[in-house]
């Protein structure tokens, strides 16, 4: 497993911890002009769980990998919040805003991997 690979994995967990839902991990290695190299794209049910999701992300990668983000962005509406991981990009969206973006789509020529929702 690449040290890429073992921070989207931690990613998950994060996300999975504050019951964050339909993750969808998107491998952009294969392309050429990929902004990064992974997308982890998930959402929340309201403004106040994008913010856990986002912040158990953060704490979670942080205590496991001893890795901080680059920069997050988004927390202040909680709508659609990114935190770079330079070569790992998460957007943690509330529904009608992943609805609305859908940029899963945008990559599909990638491999889109869809993690089960915990219950």
């Amino acid at each position: 497993m690449t040290k890429d690979q073992q921070i989207v994995k931690k990613i998950i967990e994060g996300i999975q911890e504050k019951k964050g839902k339909d993750i969808i991990t998107v491998n952009l290695t294969k392309l050429h002009d990929a902004p990064c190299s992974y997308f982890v794209i998930c959402q929340g049910d309201s403004k106040t769980q994008v913010s856990a999701v986002a912040a158990s992300i953060r704490d979670y990668v942080r205590e496991k990998l001893s890795i901080k983000p680059f920069a997050i962005d988004g927390m202040e509406n909680a709508e659609w919040v990114a935190l770079d991981y330079g070569a790992i990009i998460v957007h943690v969206f509330i529904r009608p805003a992943r609805e609305f973006y859908n940029i899963e789509h945008l990559w599909a020529d990638a491999d889109l991997k869809i993690i089960a929702n915990l219950d």
